[in-house]
């Protein structure tokens, strides 16, 4: 956001691409990259922890889930090291609709076509089959328990309200930029500038809906946020922090206790969104 930011503040829209242009869409690029594989991977670890739970300290050690983070930050550089050279093997103009620096990828049909079969597809591939399998796993689940409970209260579909809406939004998102970047390649043409500016501003939102979906919809994240602010303002202004009342010294004792007992948790589990799926699976 701050290089495209400066980009189109101080960018001359006559000039032609530059070489700043090709670093900002480089870490576009990139970031957007990353961002994928970065949900696949809590896809893939989510659903390791729900089928494989004995064997997930086997399986998921903190040695292959450093490779997986490394594996997610480092593949995406690596495909798209061309964009940041302005003789390179792909162009990069300045899209005065979006005000940012974006690849022309017509240029390079067949570099263009096969960044989506590394990147878009397996990822989608992968992200689609973990979570559908974990919602009818859910599913199965609640329907036992239904049938078991008898008039008892139904529980709360907590796997439908965290992977639905994370999937929505994760194909609402990324599919328009990836079929403009299609069509753009195969056609040769641009689409129509307020299309354009969706589609390239679109993606950045992905994050930020799932960061909603989680905190709002599952109590489990939004509990052990408000013990990280709790242990964050302990820590950073314990004044401060005593004078507005946030929790008095029994309840840090408390607080503390129960992070120092997840350690064991955190280490057979590398991702809350995990722990969350299993609670509402049991």
């Amino acid at each position: 956001m701050p290089l495209n930011l400066w980009v189109s503040l101080v960018k001359d829209y006559s000039e032609g691409p530059d070489a700043l242009c090709h670093v900002v869409a480089f870490c576009n690029a990139t970031v957007y990259s990353t961002c994928m594989y970065t949900l696949a991977t809590i896809s893939l670890e989510r659903y390791i922890a729900v089928f494989y739970p004995l064997q997930y300290s086997s399986l998921m050690t903190r040695r292959r889930t450093l490779l997986l983070i490394a594996f997610a930050w480092c593949f995406p550089p690596c495909l798209l090291s061309p964009i940041p050279f302005p003789d390179g093997i792909i162009e990069v103009h300045f899209s005065t609709a979006s005000l940012v620096c974006n690849p022309s990828y017509s240029t390079n049909v067949g570099y263009s076509l096969s960044l989506t079969c590394f990147i878009f597809f397996p990822c989608s591939i992968v992200m689609t089959y973990a979570n559908l399998r974990v919602w009818c796993a859910a599913k199965r689940q609640r329907l036992k328990l239904r049938k078991y409970s008898g008039a008892r209260r139904s529980r709360h579909n907590v796997a439908s309200r965290v992977l639905v809406p994370v999937m929505a939004a994760y194909y609402t998102c990324w599919t328009p930029c990836i079929a403009a970047m299609i069509y753009n390649a195969l056609s040769g043409s641009h689409v129509p500038e307020w299309i354009e500016f969706v589609v390239v501003w679109l993606p950045t939102s992905n994050g930020f809906l799932n960061c909603i979906f989680y905190f709002w919809i599952n109590r489990s994240f939004r509990r052990k946020f408000h013990l990280v602010l709790q242990r964050s303002a302990l820590a950073l202004c314990p004044k401060l922090a005593k004078t507005l009342g946030c929790c008095n010294t029994s309840k840090t004792q408390f607080v503390s206790g129960i992070m120092d007992n997840n350690n064991s948790v955190h280490e057979r589990s590398s991702s809350v969104s995990s722990t969350c799926t299993l609670l509402s699976l049991t």
